[in-house]
């Protein structure tokens, strides 16, 4: 398999959810996302008119917890401050928080939604840092809080009108079943880089030497299943390639391995080794 176009980056992520109306409070009034579309039971939310989030309603499902799935989304916004400025609305507006790391290659800070779907909210260090040493930089570690905030002029009256024009999806975290599994399919079929790994834990994997755009674990989820219907998970993910040749040459790839690629609205969708869905667009 030749590498994936450079050029790749992630898409859309559809999710289902349980109250729709619940949903589109959070990720507005929480999360910062502008409502793009919205229709009985589906809305799409983005930053500054680029989709990045489609919701679609199935009252009452479940979460999705112990099965394969999304780990997390991660919302990347152009600049330190920019975060910095979502930290203090989120202290200021009591938004829980699950995490919020030094990555060396970034900084993210973690959220879960009403429905327990995770979310990253982060900014990239500059690439020349972390360029071409991926594997032994990457690492977690506690976010120094103050000298975050201290990039802003007053935290408690920071100005927060939601997500910076420029935030895009950067990248997509996964869980699944068994990792060498998911390394053969990301790396050895859809032509990702295998940025790092460990073990049989995790692996991070990207197009054009990014630190990864498809993370993937086993940490909740060795040897599970896909989550069934009625459930709260994820629809699929979207993987965009450059144009139609990138993205014939990768289904090209895949329909070689016999795995199936379905028909989606006319976009081909391809279901990763632990039953994960991803379309390939095209901008």
């Amino acid at each position: 398999m030749d590498a994936i176009a450079p050029q790749t980056t992630v898409g859309a992520v559809h999710l289902t959810v349980s109250d729709l109306g619940r949903s589109l409070d959070y990720y507005r009034g929480a999360v910062g996302l502008a409502v793009l579309e919205e229709g009985p039971g589906r809305a799409s939310l983005g930053a500054d008119g680029r989709e990045l989030l489609v919701l679609v309603e199935e009252r009452g499902a479940r979460a999705a917890a112990g099965y394969t799935g999304l780990y997390h989304f991660a919302l990347l916004v152009p600049e330190r401050a920019e975060l910095a400025a979502w930290l203090a609305h989120a202290a200021r507006d009591r938004v829980p928080l699950v995490g919020l790391s030094d990555h060396f290659v970034s900084e993210a800070l973690y959220l879960s939604d009403p429905d327990g779907h995770g979310i990253e909210i982060y900014r990239d260090r500059p690439r020349e840092i972390w360029a071409g040493k991926v594997g032994t930089t990457l690492t977690t570690m506690p976010l120094d809080v103050d000298d975050f905030l201290g990039v802003l002029d007053d935290p408690a009256t920071e100005p927060f009108d939601g997500l910076p024009a420029g935030t895009v999806m950067g990248h997509i975290h996964l869980k699944v079943a068994r990792i060498p599994e998911a390394i053969d399919f990301y790396r050895d079929v859809l032509g990702f880089g295998l940025m790092a790994q460990l073990g049989e834990q995790a692996a991070f994997l990207s197009a054009g030497g990014y630190h990864h755009h498809v993370g993937a674990n086993t940490w909740e989820s060795a040897g599970a299943s896909p989550a069934p219907s009625g459930t709260a998970a994820l629809r699929h993910a979207t993987i965009v390639l450059p144009d139609d040749d990138a993205r014939a040459d990768v289904v090209a790839e895949i329909e070689a391995t016999g795995r199936p690629v379905e028909d989606h609205g006319g976009e081909p969708l391809v279901r990763d080794p632990s039953g994960n869905a991803l379309v390939l667009g095209v901008p």
